[in-house]
C-alpha cells in the first residue's frame, strides 16, 4: 500500500499538466452534477413548503354545542395522520381571517357571518390525495359537520407534480452520474496510456494486476476527492450568486457536501478501475497468453 501511494504521488509529479487537466475535467463534470443536485434540492424544498399548506377544513353547523366541538377536536387530533394541534376557528375568527387573506375584498364581508370550522393539518408523509380524502371522509362523518373542503383538485395536482419531479430527478441524476463516470474514466485513461510502456515492463518482470492497478486506483480516488472539493466550491459560488441576483436558494448541508466529495472519490475509483482493466486486457502479454 505504501508503495502504491508513493507511485500515485510520483504520477502527479511526472505529469503535472495531465494531472491538472484530469482534476479540472473531474471538477467541471461534478460541478454540473452539483448544479443539478442544487436545483433538485431547492425544488424539493419548495414542494415541501407547498405541501405544508395542505389542510382539511370542516365547517360546523350553527348551534353546535362547544362541548361537542371540543370532543371532536380531541378525537380528530388522535388520528395517526393528523398533526397536532387541531384548530377550532370561531365565526369571528373566520371573518377576520377572510378579511386578512382577501384584503382588497374586505368590504364584501361587512356584516357577514361565516361558519365556525375545524382546521386539520396532516403530518409529513400523509399528504397524498388518497390519505387526505380518507381523513376528510372520517371528519365528514361527524353529524354536526356540514361540509368539508381540502382542495381535492389542487392536492392531486401537487402530488402529480411531486411524483414527476421525483422520477425526473432520479433519471437525470443517474444520467449525470453516468456521464461524470465516463468523462472521469476517459480522463484517467489518458494517464494510463501515457504510462503504457511502464505497465508492460511491470508485467514482464512479474508484477500482478493488483500491484499495477493500485497506484492508478489511488490516483483516481485522489483526483476524485480534489475534483469533488473544487466542484463543491464552484457550486457554492453559483448558489451564492443565484441568491444575490435572482432568488434565495438553500445550499447543501455538511453531510450532503461530504457525500458529494465521497461520490467524487467513488467516481474517480470507478473510472480508474474501468480504464486500467481495459488497458490490462489488451497488453501484449495478454495476447501471448491467449495465443498459448
Amino acid at each position: 500500500m505504501r508503495l502504491a501511494i508513493r507511485e500515485a504521488l510520483l504520477a502527479f509529479r511526472r505529469t503535472p499538466l495531465l494531472s491538472t487537466l484530469s482534476i479540472t475535467t473531474i471538477a467541471f463534470s461534478l460541478f454540473a452534477f452539483g448544479l443539478f443536485g442544487l436545483v433538485a434540492l431547492n425544488i424539493r424544498d419548495a414542494l415541501q413548503r407547498v405541501e405544508e399548506r395542505v389542510e382539511i377544513r370542516a365547517f360546523i353547523a350553527d348551534g353546535t354545542p362547544v362541548e361537542t366541538a371540543a370532543a371532536a377536536l380531541e378525537d380528530i387530533a388522535a388520528f395517526p395522520e393528523v398533526q397536532r394541534p387541531v384548530a377550532f376557528v370561531t365565526p369571528e375568527q373566520a371573518l377576520e381571517r377572510a378579511k386578512r387573506e382577501l384584503g382588497e375584498f374586505s368590504d364584501v364581508f361587512e356584516g357577514t357571518m361565516l361558519p365556525a370550522s375545524i382546521d386539520v393539518k396532516l403530518k409529513p408523509g400523509f399528504r397524498d390525495p388518497t390519505t387526505v380524502k380518507i381523513v376528510a371522509e372520517r371528519v365528514q362523518a361527524y353529524p354536526f359537520v356540514e361540509d368539508v373542503r381540502y382542495g381535492e383538485e389542487w392536492v392531486e395536482k401537487l402530488d402529480r407534480l411531486r411524483k414527476i419531479m421525483t422520477a425526473a430527478g432520479l433519471v437525470l441524476g443517474v444520467a449525470f452520474a453516468a456521464v461524470a463516470v465516463i468523462i472521469i474514466g476517459a480522463t484517467i485513461r489518458m494517464a494510463v496510456l501515457a504510462r503504457g510502456r511502464e505497465i508492460q515492463l511491470m508485467r514482464l518482470v512479474g508484477a500482478t494486476d493488483t500491484f499495477i492497478r493500485s497506484p492508478f486506483l489511488l490516483d483516481g480516488v485522489a483526483k476524485g476527492v480534489i475534483g469533488g472539493a473544487l466542484a463543491l466550491l464552484l457550486t457554492r459560488a453559483a448558489s451564492s450568486a443565484i441568491s444575490v441576483y435572482f432568488i434565495e436558494t438553500r445550499f447543501f448541508d455538511n453531510r450532503a457536501a461530504l457525500i458529494g466529495i465521497a461520490g467524487g472519490a467513488l467516481m474517480g475509483l470507478l473510472g480508474s478501475a474501468l480504464s486500467v482493466s481495459r488497458h490490462l486486457q489488451h497488453t501484449p502479454m495478454d495476447r501471448r497468453k491467449g495465443a498459448g
